[in-house]
């Protein structure tokens, strides 16, 4: 009888150890119980792309060069053989205006000077004739008399570029820096008109 009862609870506990060894050992094998496994790492997500660096804004060459012209270079016109004339194409570099009429003969005294330094200068100061107060006969047969065709001469007739510049009398040179600002307004003889000229050409 003793014998039966000892068998009896020798398996009781037998299988009591067994099912708390598995209980311990947990689903996965050998993981503490209550454990929770690690997540598995999730596939690392491509990094987000860097945005690409902004392109610098770009002026257009027309925004741009209407930027840096001077309001004494804002006009346009024609020349006295019918070109189309835009005095913006002059920005930056020193500019001399020469204000005369055909019948004057201050500006024929002028003429010589001006036929003589204006094609030297040409790229790096350049003079401008603005003719007016006369017929375009006139004014033609005058630049080709005192030999001014490697000029530019603008047929103003209309006046309207002798009152944007508040030209009063011929003969006036209005001169201009690089910068677009009148530094001189009046008459000049030939020679000081030549040492303006080479003085704007060092500067």
């Amino acid at each position: 009888m003793r014998t039966a009862v000892r068998a009896t609870a020798a398996a009781v506990l037998a299988a009591t150890l067994a099912a708390a060894t598995a209980c311990a050992a947990g689903p996965e094998g050998g993981a503490p119980a209550g454990a929770v496994a690690p997540a598995s790492p999730a596939p690392a997500s491509p990094a987000p792309a860097s945005p690409a660096p902004a392109s610098p804004a770009v002026a257009s060459p027309a925004s741009a060069s209407l930027a840096s012209v001077p309001a004494t270079l804002s006009f346009t016109g024609k020349t006295l053989d019918g070109t189309a004339f835009n005095a913006a194409t002059l920005a930056g570099r020193p500019v001399v205006l020469w204000f005369w009429a055909p019948w004057c003969a201050t500006c024929a005294s002028q003429a010589w000077t001006v036929a003589e330094i204006a094609p030297a200068y040409r790229d790096t100061v350049p003079v401008v004739g603005v003719a007016g107060l006369g017929e375009q006969k006139a004014m033609t047969s005058f630049v080709t008399e005192f030999d001014l065709g490697g000029t530019t001469q603008i047929d103003d007739r209309a006046g309207v570029l002798w009152r944007r510049f508040k030209v009063a009398e011929q003969s006036t040179f209005v001169v201009l820096d690089r910068t677009g600002r009148v530094v001189h307004k009046g008459f000049l003889d030939g020679e000081a008109l030549t040492r303006q000229v080479e003085t704007l050409a060092r500067g």
